[in-house]
């Protein structure tokens, strides 16, 4: 397939000018709009109100309701402005045929409201009436113009989401102005799918959505809102289309086969049998493996569901291929027992697998990077660095990726041009509800597994209020005594890592009081990772029977001796990541039990997720119902994740034009490949307004 280049369209020049290219926005603005909106003028043009002000109400004074919003005509009677800096308001009397109604003013420059307020002039005011001691006032009015100036006063006033040192006015002028320097688009829609749709063109829904005729014209569900959110959908799946076809187009490689003897003998060999959908799996990963083309795979399964003997088995038909396999994990503790498995499980196989660590010395690591570049080394377990670039491969023929959803389109394709080329098998244990996957991951085959070894016992899961805390400590102590581990999770709190260790290590001291026999040990986040392995290693052995820890223990930590998992603040935490917490236990054939302390009231939301949790195990199930409550970025840690950041896009309820837009997007670009058409060059405006440019990046590369 050719290289495609997408420069950014001169037209769209306009819609990526800084925003000190508006009038009235310096530099101090600018910086301060940069924190919450964006730099450019396309950033405030997609960024919309979320309510509005109607000042439409022209009640006579009489008829005003306590707390209404009014815009009225009247006569200046009297006017009591204090002089200097006296504490007293200033007062100002008005009334038309209806009633009388007082202007209110506190702390305001005299010289200001004398030039406002003149006795005997007409004035309209706009703004918010209370009742005070049987009168009727307008505290600070919003709007005072004269007759002749009643059309500055709109009907309909757009409120956006702002922090204290930005103002309303500012941005409702600023995105105007904004607006009108967005040019008129040529459409890239088929005019049979606006029809149907009854969809307007970009920019009219762009103004629809800054300029509102009332509160529906806000709700997502509009038609101008769903015009947009399927504009950004379509660039995405437009995007992840091209990379798949030039993926299926890019030039051949060398198929892995392996030696099927040498993986029936070593699944043969494993104490226990394969489950339905691991084979399955197994099967699908295979027939990547044999084709000419590139693997980009992701394998998905709940907690225990078997993800990494599959993965392994993979591996090895990659080294019995004569090939390299690496598998990367996100920390040293979870490296180190995946090693620790695999040593177990190649017993008596003549493959020895190596690990590379941050904190090995320089003189191991150099030797294991020679070792790997003559292809001595066949399979490697380590962390991050063990992908970079002065990381050098012999012949890799297979990258395994664990536990890292939280990477986007380029960093995959970064994997797989390792060692000249490679399969990439990604694996999460995080359910990714279908919607993510489709925009998330639309460049990757998915597989799924969804059953769970034999002699798995369903996990019990209750909760109570923190305040029963005492009772909760009393039933674990003897659930200790009687041979039990538990784990007991402190919250993070965003704000502040002092508060969040000061808590964790308030709450061991406690632990350590109440049950000195269970021998609580500490780990999170800002210990040694030396000092936290050896508390690790205290629990997994037994000598301790208590971990206190923070979220560091969420994924990959493999205890099965482990039956109780006591999550504190539970209302705190996403479902998607509860159900992680959970699986730390029921990891063997215990009985085992989780529960869930909250701070009283709970908020619907929280209600409605510990709820979901106590009904269900099913982790696919418990993602869409995280996706439905919090949205597509908190599922999966929006910060990191390389699901899409979405703007004009809602997932959980613009999910139904997803599927839409990826069959638009299919069917442009099997007839259309390289975009040349009129319409093709019309779709690549979307790469430049929506950003991208990772796909355009991937592209050019070659």
């Amino acid at each position: 397939m050719a290289n495609i280049k997408f420069n950014r369209p001169e037209i769209l020049f306009p819609c990526f000018a800084q925003l000190t290219s508006l009038s009235g926005i310096g530099p101090k603005i600018a910086g301060m709009m940069a924190k919450r909106i964006g730099h450019a003028i396309i950033d405030l043009a997609f960024y919309f109100p979320i309510s509005i002000i109607d000042r439409s109400a022209c009640p006579d004074i009489d008829k005003i309701i306590d707390g209404e919003i009014v815009t009225i005509s009247v006569t200046v009677l009297t006017v009591n402005i204090p002089v200097g800096k006296q504490k007293r308001p200033a007062r100002i009397i008005t009334e038309n045929h209806s009633g009388r109604i007082e202007i209110v003013y506190f702390r305001a420059k005299s010289d200001y409201l004398k030039s406002l307020y003149k006795v005997g002039s007409q004035i309209i005011i706009s703004g918010k009436v209370d009742f005070f001691n049987n009168k009727k006032q307008m505290t600070h009015p919003d709007y005072v113009v004269t007759s002749a100036q009643s059309e500055i006063i709109p009907k309909i006033e757009p409120i956006y989401p702002l922090s204290s040192s930005l103002r309303q006015n500012l941005i409702r002028k600023s995105s105007l102005m904004a607006l009108s320097k967005i040019p008129k688009l040529p459409e890239w829609l088929d005019d049979s799918l606006i029809a149907s749709q009854n969809w307007p063109d970009f920019k009219t829904a762009l103004i629809r959505c800054h300029m509102p005729k009332s509160a529906e014209d806000l709700d997502l569900s509009s038609n101008h809102r769903r015009r947009l959110a399927f504009d950004e959908l379509f660039a995405n799946q437009l995007a992840l289309c091209l990379i798949r076809n030039k993926q299926s187009n890019s030039e051949p490689v060398t198929p892995i086969t392996g030696n099927e003897n040498f993986i029936k003998r070593f699944i043969s060999s494993l104490p226990f049998s394969l489950t339905a959908s691991q084979r399955r799996v197994v099967v699908e990963i295979s027939e990547d493996q044999k084709d000419t083309c590139r693997m980009l795979r992701l394998l998905q399964g709940d907690v225990g569901s078997g993800k990494t003997l599959v993965a392994l088995i993979a591996m090895l038909r990659a080294i019995t291929s004569g090939k390299q396999a690496a598998l990367l994990a996100p920390t040293e503790l979870l490296s180190k027992q995946h090693y620790q498995n695999f040593l177990q499980l190649l017993t008596g196989f003549n493959i020895q697998p190596v690990l590379l660590i941050g904190s090995m010395t320089q003189k191991q690591k150099k030797e294991i990077h020679e070792d790997l570049s003559s292809g001595v080394i066949k399979l490697i377990i380590g962390t991050h660095a063990l992908l970079t670039e002065d990381t050098e491969f012999f012949n890799l023929g297979l990258a395994v990726v664990d536990e890292q959803h939280r990477f986007g389109v380029k960093q995959r394709y970064i994997l797989s041009q390792k060692g000249g080329g490679c399969d990439v098998l990604i694996m999460t244990a995080t359910p990714i509800p279908r919607t993510l996957a489709m925009t998330a991951y639309g460049d990757l085959k998915i597989s799924q597994l969804d059953e769970k070894p034999a002699g798995r016992v369903e996990i019990k899961t209750a909760s109570f209020q923190i305040d029963k805390i005492g009772e909760v400590v009393e039933r674990l102590s003897k659930a200790i005594n009687s041979g039990s581990r538990a784990y007991w999770i402190c919250p993070l709190i965003e704000e502040s890592d002092k508060i969040d260790i000061a808590a964790v290590q308030d709450r061991l001291e406690m632990l350590e009081q109440l049950m000195p026999e269970a021998r609580p040990v500490l780990a999170h986040g800002k210990m040694k990772s030396d000092e936290r392995d050896k508390a690790m290693q205290a629990f997994k052995s037994g000598e301790s029977q208590l971990l206190v820890a923070t979220t560091i223990v969420e994924v990959g930590v493999d205890i099965p001796e482990a039956s109780i998992i006591i999550i504190e603040h539970a209302e705190r935490f996403g479902l998607a990541q509860l159900h992680q917490l959970r699986g730390r236990v029921g990891r063997g054939n215990l009985h085992s039990a989780c529960l869930l302390l909250y701070q009283s009231p709970l908020s619907h939301v929280a209600k409605s997720r510990l709820d979901i949790l106590k009904q269900t195990n099913d982790g696919f199930l418990i993602a869409e119902e995280d996706l439905r409550l919090r949205g597509p970025g908190e599922v999966l840690g929006q910060r990191q994740s390389g699901v899409p950041e979405f703007r004009l896009a809602n997932l959980s309820i613009h999910f139904d034009l997803l599927e839409i837009a990826r069959k638009e997007a299919s069917k442009l670009i099997n007839e259309d490949p390289l975009l040349t058409t009129r319409k093709g060059k019309a779709c690549r405006m979307l790469f430049g307004l929506f950003e991208q440019d990772i796909a355009i990046r991937y592209l050019n590369s070659g």
